[in-house]
């Protein structure tokens, strides 16, 4: 399994909406870096739900429930998406004041390519950030 992280602007696609629609296709990529990171997601993945501009925060897990596809909201190019499920909320979020003030997460996509929407997530990072947010992986 891989772990990942994903952004939305919370006005436009919320972890709220997420979770009502349970599954869903996470269009709209238009990024050649993140159209490759959701080219490398697989089905059992997990993802970071990332509420960017307003609340800059870690809000829930997801997991890869279809990999990637032509992404029928693209109206040229050979743009991907992928399909996801909610799995969880997380319990306290994770804020990216909390993760830039910690010295062992410098390295994280989210820091370093702050722009990057689809962003991988090392094994050691994913447990760290899930320490933070108070989430156990065997939900």
């Amino acid at each position: 399994m891989a772990f990942w992280l994903i952004k939305s602007e919370p006005d436009a696609f919320s972890w709220d909406e997420q979770v009502a629609n349970v599954v869903e296709p996470w269009t709209g990529v238009r990024n050649h870096q993140a159209k490759k990171n959701l080219a490398a997601m697989q089905v059992g993945d997990r993802a970071f739900f990332y509420h960017s501009n307003v609340q800059r925060a870690i809000v829930g897990v997801v997991e890869v429930v279809r990999a990637a596809y032509p992404d029928p909201t693209a109206e040229s190019g050979a743009w991907v998406c992928v399909d996801v499920k909610a799995v969880a909320p997380m319990p306290t979020p994770v804020t990216l004041a909390q993760i830039k003030a910690e010295p062992a997460l410098e390295e994280l996509a989210l820091v370093r390519q702050s722009r990057l929407s689809v962003c991988p997530v090392s094994a050691d990072h994913w447990q760290m950030l899930c320490q933070m947010g108070g989430w156990k992986e065997g939900r």
